[in-house]
C-alpha cells in the first residue's frame, strides 16, 4: 500500500484509519541544506547495503564551460529558485545560482544526495 493510499479518506468522506505503522524505508529525512563554507561531508546508511554522501557544506564546484570542465570555488549564492531565504541563507540546492570564481553557473546535482557540486556556466 502506498502512502498516498494510506493518507486519503474514504469515497464517503469517513477517515481511513492505517492498518499498520510506517515502515523504516517509509520515514523522510530533514533536508540537507548544503551551504557555502570549508568542504564537510557526512555519510548516511541508506535503504540495502548501499551509503549515501551528503555535503553539508562545501567550497568547490565543478563547473561546465565551452572548454571542458573547471574546478571553481564558490564564493556565493546568488539565486536559489527553491526558497527566497536559501539565497540570504547561502544554501546550495539543484538549479541555484551561484558566483564562482568561473562567474555565475547554475547548479545541475544535488549536492544534498550525491555530496559534490556540478554546475554549467551561464552566458554573460
Amino acid at each position: 500500500m502506498n502512502n498516498h493510499a494510506r493518507s486519503t479518506r474514504r469515497r464517503t468522506g469517513g477517515r481511513r484509519r492505517p492498518k499498520r505503522d510506517r515502515r523504516k524505508h517509509e520515514l523522510g529525512s530533514e533536508p540537507t541544506e548544503t551551504q557555502v563554507g570549508a568542504q564537510k561531508l557526512k555519510t548516511v546508511d541508506v535503504r540495502g547495503t548501499k551509503q549515501k554522501v551528503r555535503a553539508m557544506r562545501t567550497d568547490t564546484a565543478s563547473v561546465a564551460t565551452d572548454d571542458g570542465v573547471v574546478a571553481a570555488e564558490i564564493t556565493n549564492v546568488i539565486e536559489n529558485p527553491a526558497d527566497p531565504n536559501y539565497a540570504r541563507r547561502n544554501i546550495i540546492t539543484r538549479g541555484a545560482v551561484i558566483e564562482t570564481s568561473e562567474g555565475t553557473a547554475r547548479v545541475t546535482s544535488r549536492p544534498g544526495q550525491d555530496g559534490q557540486v556540478n554546475a554549467v556556466l551561464l552566458e554573460q
